[in-house]
């Protein structure tokens, strides 16, 4: 009711489970089915649905070596893994498909899915979307770009943010912890970072008609600038006709 007197709709939920910790799916299959209630009671914007923004929980190892994995791939799944991995991400799919909703896949620093690699692996024993979050791909060692032309056909939901990689490298050479990304403000308004935000806009414009969620990825009122950002970064893209 919220969202309806402000004529707002949920672009989606994000919501993280133990993918390839099979015995625990159940449970987190339940949790997902209520999240998808508080989809059906949202409602839809223009007969654009919720997307179901499902992530992989992650482990301590990750969560302790972030923006490694793109030249460490011994932090990654084993075989085993990857196919246990890959039948939880399809029992999520098959519940949200059954609700009729169609769900993405949102990779992260210090996952399990971060490095570029690890993504197309998803994208290869999967059928989910996936939910391209242009800063954490960069962090992950990632082209916003490149991704956008390899996997565009796999992706049905984005997340663009900015992002510096001298911190997600200082934090590598220094083996920080995967909440340094957040305290040292790895990601930064639009414009400010390593990504080429033009570009990827008016790939935008040429190949994209879903949900785009502008994301600038913070500690709760780290220093009280978040609305001041978020207000730069919505005049960044109105100046820009988005």
């Amino acid at each position: 009711s919220s969202l309806r007197r402000r004529s707002l709709a949920l672009s989606g939920g994000f919501f993280e489970l133990p993918f390839s910790e099979l015995e625990q799916m159940p449970a987190a299959l339940r949790q997902l089915g209520s999240l998808l209630d508080v989809f059906d009671a949202a409602g839809t914007n223009d007969g654009l649905k919720p997307k179901p923004t499902l992530a992989d929980v992650g482990s301590d190892l990750r969560r302790s070596n972030p923006g490694r994995a793109a030249t460490d791939h011994s932090l990654g799944f084993d075989d085993e893994s990857w196919k246990q991995f890959a039948e939880g991400v399809e029992m999520a799919v098959a519940v949200c498909r059954k609700r009729g909703y169609e769900p993405t896949f949102h990779h992260e620093t210090g996952t399990r899915i971060e490095a570029p690699w690890e993504i197309e692996k998803v994208l290869e024993l999967t059928s989910i979307g996936l939910c391209l979050d242009t800063g954490h791909l960069l962090l992950g060692g990632g082209d916003p770009l490149r991704a956008m032309s390899d996997w565009g056909e796999r992706i049905n939901h984005m997340h663009l943010k900015d992002a510096r990689l001298s911190v997600v490298e200082a934090i590598v050479r220094e083996a920080a912890p995967v909440s340094e990304i957040w305290r040292r403000r790895a990601f930064c308004r639009l414009g400010e970072g390593d990504l080429d935000v033009e570009a990827v806009l008016d790939v935008i414009r040429d190949s994209f008609s879903g949900w785009i969620v502008v994301e600038q990825d913070v500690l709760p009122d780290q220093d009280g600038t978040a609305a001041a950002d978020q207000r730069a970064n919505r005049a960044y893209l109105a100046a820009r006709g988005f």
